[in-house]
């Protein structure tokens, strides 16, 4: 479930590695606890007969199937989606069977805004949306500390354009501009003869 420090370059640090908040695990782990009681409770409750025994196996095989697609899943898939600030990029990681990784470089990225519902304020999480340069951009969902999470974010910025300020300066220069009429000869004006001067 860690993040491989093998995509990182050699001289690359992490700020900030993070998960989406724990209330993502909230939901399954409270099918998984549902499951099982329903289980205890069929176990406990039906007679020791065939019929019985049929029932008990039919509510397990239900609570099997909710514990794995509502409950196990869901905990996998919030255990290794990764959030990675480090100080050159942004890294986005998820997945489970099939891994997705998504890198956004910070000279790249020109806006960044976080949104909050009452829950959200509530718990200290938010979704912070990052805009790049190319009209492309990535939604965290569910960011633990969203506003310290976007100061630091606005602090790597800032950080590399002072390391970097070559990429400011390499603007296109304007197009020399020709003064009106310039190497433009007049429609009223006869070419000059190129023979001999004619005699008086």
């Amino acid at each position: 479930m860690a993040f491989p420090d093998d995509v990182l370059t050699d001289e690359e640090e992490v700020v900030l590695h993070l998960h989406p908040h724990a209330k993502a695990a909230v939901r399954p782990v409270l099918v998984l606890v549902a499951a099982l009681a329903a289980v205890i409770l069929v176990w406990v409750m039906l007679p020791p007969t065939t019929g019985g025994l049929i029932g008990v196996c039919v509510v397990a095989a239900i609570a099997l199937f909710m514990s794995v697609t509502r409950g196990v899943w869901p905990l996998l898939v919030w255990r290794t989606t990764h959030y990675v600030f480090t100080d050159e990029r942004i890294l986005l990681q998820d997945g489970v069977v099939a891994r997705e990784r998504r890198d956004l470089p910070l000279n790249r990225i020109n806006d960044h805004l976080t949104r909050q519902g009452l829950l959200d304020r509530v718990l200290g999480c938010g979704t912070l949306t990052v805009d790049s340069i190319g009209e492309q951009s990535a939604v965290l969902a569910s960011v633990p500390h969203v506003q310290q999470v976007q100061t630091t974010l606005y602090e790597l910025i800032e950080t590399d354009r002072e390391l970097r300020p070559e990429d400011e300066d390499d603007e296109p220069e304007p197009p020399l501009v020709r003064p009106r009429g310039a190497g433009r000869r007049s429609p009223w004006r006869s070419p000059r003869p190129s023979g001999p001067p004619p005699r008086r």
